[in-house]
C-alpha cells in the first residue's frame, strides 16, 4: 500500500479567499495553496510551510475542515488531503509565485473558475461549521471517480 498525504489551506479575508491559478501537471485551475507534507513533519507545519512557499504569506490558527481521499484498489494506493480554513495570515503576496498566479477571488464567484472537481466539491464545506470525510474510490480503468462517499461530521 502507498500513502501520500497533502495539505490545503482555504484562506479567507472578509468576502475573498486566496486561489491559486495553477497551470501545470495534474492539478490545474484554480485551488487553495497547498501541497505535500514532508517526512517527518507534521500536517500543520506542512501546510503552514507550503502556503509560505506558495504564496508568501504565513498563516497561523488553522481550523482543520476535513480529510479528502483518493483510494485506489488497483493500484494500493491512497491519497490524503487534510484540508484547514483560517482568517489569520500576514506579510506580502510573492511577485513570481512558483505555481501560479495568486488571486483574491470573491466567495460567492470562485466556483465559476476553472477548477477541478474535487475542489468543487469541498469548497463549500470550508465555509460550514463542523468537519467533513470525502472518500473517492478511483476506476484505474475508467481513470475518474467510481464512486464518492462525502460525510459531514
Amino acid at each position: 500500500m502507498t500513502y501520500k498525504i497533502w495539505t490545503v489551506v482555504m484562506i479567507q479575508d472578509g468576502d475573498k479567499v486566496l486561489l491559486l491559478d495553477r497551470k501545470h501537471d495534474d492539478f490545474k485551475g484554480f485551488l487553495p495553496p497547498g501541497g505535500r507534507v514532508d517526512f517527518p513533519e507534521s500536517f500543520v507545519e506542512g501546510a503552514i510551510r507550503e502556503v509560505k512557499e506558495e504564496t508568501g504569506l504565513e498563516v497561523s490558527n488553522l481550523v482543520f475542515k476535513g480529510i479528502s481521499e483518493f483510494v485506489n484498489l488497483s493500484t494500493n494506493k491512497r491519497y490524503m488531503m487534510m484540508n484547514y480554513w483560517t482568517k489569520d495570515f500576514k506579510g506580502e503576496l510573492l511577485d513570481n509565485p512558483p505555481e501560479g498566479e495568486i488571486h483574491w477571488i470573491n466567495i460567492n464567484k470562485a466556483k465559476e473558475l476553472p477548477m477541478q472537481e474535487d475542489t468543487k466539491l469541498r469548497f463549500d464545506l470550508f465555509f460550514e461549521p463542523g468537519t467533513f470525510e470525502i472518500q473517492t474510490i478511483w476506476n484505474n480503468e475508467e481513470n475518474a471517480p467510481e464512486d464518492i462517499k462525502i460525510k459531514k461530521i
